[in-house]
């Protein structure tokens, strides 16, 4: 009983060490991108060198954001925030199968608490797991696969990614499906913030409180970075503003 304890805490743990690799990774990635929606501001937006050295004088600010996402450093980083996210899919999705063939069926995903149990997102993590994973390929093959990966293969990379953002964002759809995606993301952090948080064991009553409303306030500043640099670039893309 003690080793089957210990070992549940274990995948707990797990879990929630992989969930933080990707809430610091979506920090960075959402202030970078609302760098754009600043570079608007500023008169700076589209603003990009036409050669292709890193932090050129003259940039935009969202240029620079992707020239820090170009450096050794970052390209140390990605593969192990990519092997964090695999870990925090594979074992969200055993965690799920787990849980439900130990209820003796199919129910929705275990939550350790009713004032958890009352929450939807916290009932439905795994089928938002499910749409921010297939959203997210669209996601890779729009940015990711023209961008960072020709650098990390050396080869030559979109040197504007103005340019980029606005192709991929200028049709409405697009928008509207990358918002719903922010949404469900919106929704998967603030209940796996607090959460992740109880499974390493800092789940007091009075710091419990105070995590949830950080969680809520976490998803919903990088909510708001995400979807206004969406709207942005296509407000960009068909000349609404500039």
């Amino acid at each position: 009983m003690a080793n089957a304890f210990h070992y549940s805490i274990g995948r707990k743990f797990i879990q929630a060490v992989s969930g933080a690799f990707l809430i610091i990774f979506l920090l960075l990635h959402a202030t970078i991108n609302f760098f754009a929606v600043i570079d608007t501001f500023t008169g700076k937006y589209g603003v990009a060198a036409a050669d292709d050295k890193l932090f050129s004088a003259g940039d935009g600010l969202f240029k620079l954001g992707c020239d820090f996402m170009s450096t050794p450093v970052i390209d140390i980083m990605v593969p192990i925030l990519a092997l964090g996210f695999l870990v925090h899919i594979g074992y969200g999705i055993y965690l799920t199968w787990y849980n439900t063939k130990a209820r003796g069926g199919v129910k929705r995903y275990e939550v350790p608490s009713k004032a958890a149990a009352d929450s939807w997102s916290a009932k439905n993590m795994f089928v938002l797991g499910i749409v921010i994973l297939g959203l997210l390929f669209m996601h890779l093959s729009h940015f990711w696969a023209k961008m960072q990966l020709q650098e990390f293969i050396g080869s030559e990379a979109a040197n504007d990614p103005y340019l980029l953002m606005n192709q991929t964002f200028g049709t409405w759809w697009i928008t509207l499906i990358y918002i719903v995606w922010f949404c469900a993301v919106w929704l998967h952090l603030i209940h796996g913030f607090w959460s992740m948080f109880q499974s390493i064991g800092w789940n007091n009553q009075i710091w419990m409180k105070r995590l949830k409303v950080i969680g809520v306030v976490v998803a919903t500043l990088i909510w708001l970075m995400f979807t206004s640099c969406a709207v942005n670039a296509f407000l960009q893309a068909n000349g609404m503003i500039g």
